[in-house]
């Protein structure tokens, strides 16, 4: 689905932020071509922004220069550094002995 047709408003401004924040000159040579799985909409609309982000990066390391790169990284990371950079906070694991992660059965002794 192209960018300008995600669904509501507001998502489609946050998936847009690295074409607005670079600017429209610098993805005219580029074509990028996402699939996400998994996740709500939200997270799937951070997740876009994210690889367009950093898609733009590396095209720029690797097909123009240095310089143009570096300017295109400072403008993203003194905009919103989760542009270029995963959280890794991830769901920790259920274990034994408790109805989740850390919580525990409590022991009654009477």
């Amino acid at each position: 689905m192209p960018l300008h047709l995600v669904q509501p408003h507001g998502l489609r401004l946050k998936a847009m932020e690295p074409v607005l924040i670079a600017g429209k000159a610098k993805f005219r040579d580029v074509d990028i071509r996402l699939r996400v799985k998994g996740g709500g909409t939200t997270s799937q609309i951070y997740a876009i922004r994210q690889a367009i982000a950093k898609a733009i990066v590396a095209y720029y390391q690797k097909y123009v220069d240095e310089a143009a790169k570096l300017e295109i990284k400072d403008a993203f990371l003194e905009y919103d550094r989760q542009l270029l950079v995963a959280d890794p906070r991830r769901r920790e694991p259920k274990k034994f002995g408790g109805h989740g992660a850390r919580a525990r059965r409590t022991k009654s002794y009477r």
